[in-house]
């Protein structure tokens, strides 16, 4: 009895000590050490620890200390309107991310991630998923780089893109929607074969996934009824890449070169943008607070759109090369990130098009063993650097763009994860 005693005793300890069992004293005391990106950061980690962050208006005081305020009262920061607080403190966050990725430093978290080659990379929500190349996406923690879970393919045919939510993984197989879960009974969910012509890209925003074919085609495929409900001819030629608006439009980009914007809502396609010269886009990304379209060229030009104007805002030659992906922060006006064929991750200004800095990984030969996070240097180049006659890098085939991080896939079994925190 005395030995079962002392084991209850022990787990009742063990219990006390988990973040769960921590009261709202406590975590104010330590919230309060926080500096504001790592609070903003907190609050979103569950529903407990936002509620006593908003209930003691530590963002908000946070904000005021960073405007070089001497002193503020609690009740004075509560006066404040919480929208225009949220508001600037959002602005603020998005000023030290787009600083931290100009200036660095940055380390890089490089692991053998697939057996074989892989060339896309997603992050959401702090997970990242990666695949394309062999038979099977993995699913990581952006934060500790560890494993998580891991999604085989149902049979020979080639993934050849993929989403995930919360609650799914939606890949375009072969010529098929397959649709994983990530809660529950773990099973796979498959549309039948042949649902539409050769698939080359996919966006997916529950319930719809689009598909975009060869046959210059985009194919909206309905999860609940597993049937394609929609069925919009785009461009003369194949579509090379896709993204979403939050009001349902759906933006196109050709291998001819073409950029085409259609509704949902009326299966029409609504406007097309001007591009200038034959080069294939390679790839699109949509900032819903600023209504602007951005999209990398096959022969390395970054260019910028109003959709609400249907204006081209700039176009610069960013890269000699193709440029394959390109991504930002949702709430971000400032930075875009940019990777492509000569492997340099690239931090452009939204606004101007101007490249603000150049990054590339030190490396030093060694071959990662599976399972092992090696811990890289990113060198920030000079303005005259000449990357030409650099050592030959990896391409960056894919990357997500995360609050002080950058994700990128490269072709080969490493994934990298780009860590900017900041002075």
């Amino acid at each position: 009895m005395e030995g079962t005693s002392s084991a209850v005793n022990r787990r009742r300890n063990t219990a006390r000590t988990s973040a769960e069992a921590l009261g709202d004293d406590v975590l104010c005391m330590i919230f309060v050490l926080l500096d504001l990106v790592h609070l903003i950061r907190c609050s979103a980690v569950c529903k407990s620890w936002s509620m006593v962050i908003n209930k003691l208006k530590l963002l908000q005081l946070q904000y005021y200390k960073q405007q070089h305020m001497d002193y503020i009262g609690v009740s004075d920061a509560s006066s404040c309107s919480e929208r225009l607080v949220n508001q600037q403190l959002g602005q603020l966050a998005m000023g030290r991310q787009s600083l931290f990725l100009q200036e660095g430093p940055c380390d890089v978290f490089r692991w053998r991630g697939h057996l074989q080659g892989f060339n896309k990379c997603r992050m959401k929500t702090g997970f990242i998923l990666t695949g394309v190349g062999d038979k099977v996406m993995r699913l990581w923690s952006a934060e500790t780089c560890k494993g998580l879970d891991e999604y085989s393919l149902p049979d020979k045919a080639p993934l050849i893109d993929f989403d995930f939510d919360e609650g799914k993984v939606v890949g375009l197989v072969g010529t098929r929607i397959c649709i994983w879960r990530r809660v529950g009974t773990r099973e796979i969910i498959s549309s039948r074969e042949g649902l539409f012509a050769r698939g080359l890209c996919m966006r997916y925003v529950d319930p719809l996934a689009v598909i975009g074919s060869e046959d210059g085609k985009v194919r909206v495929f309905d999860m609940y009824s597993r049937k394609i409900s929609q069925i919009i001819k785009m461009h003369p030629g194949s579509v090379s890449s896709l993204c979403f608006t939050d009001e349902q439009m759906i933006i196109s980009g050709s291998s001819l070169g073409s950029i085409a914007i259609s509704d949902l809502s009326s299966d029409q396609q609504v406007a097309t943008l001007g591009t200038t010269g034959s080069a294939g886009i390679r790839t699109l990304c949509f900032n819903p607070s600023s209504y602007l379209l951005f999209a990398g060229s096959s022969a390395g030009y970054a260019s910028s759109w109003d959709i609400r104007m249907l204006k081209r805002l700039w176009e610069t030659r960013v890269s000699p090369n193709v440029l394959y992906s390109v991504d930002h922060l949702r709430n971000d006006k400032l930075t875009l990130v940019v990777g492509g064929i000569d492997g340099v991750l690239r931090i452009v200004d939204q606004v101007t098009g101007t490249v603000q800095s150049r990054w590339i990984v030190e490396e030093n030969g060694t071959m990662g063993k599976s399972g092992v996070v090696e811990r890289k240097k990113g060198i920030k180049l000079s303005e005259d650097a000449r990357i030409d006659l650099m050592p030959n890098r990896p391409p960056i085939t894919s990357l997500a763009v995360g609050m002080q991080k950058v994700v990128t896939a490269h072709g080969d079994r490493f994934l990298r994860v780009w860590k900017f925190p900041g002075k």
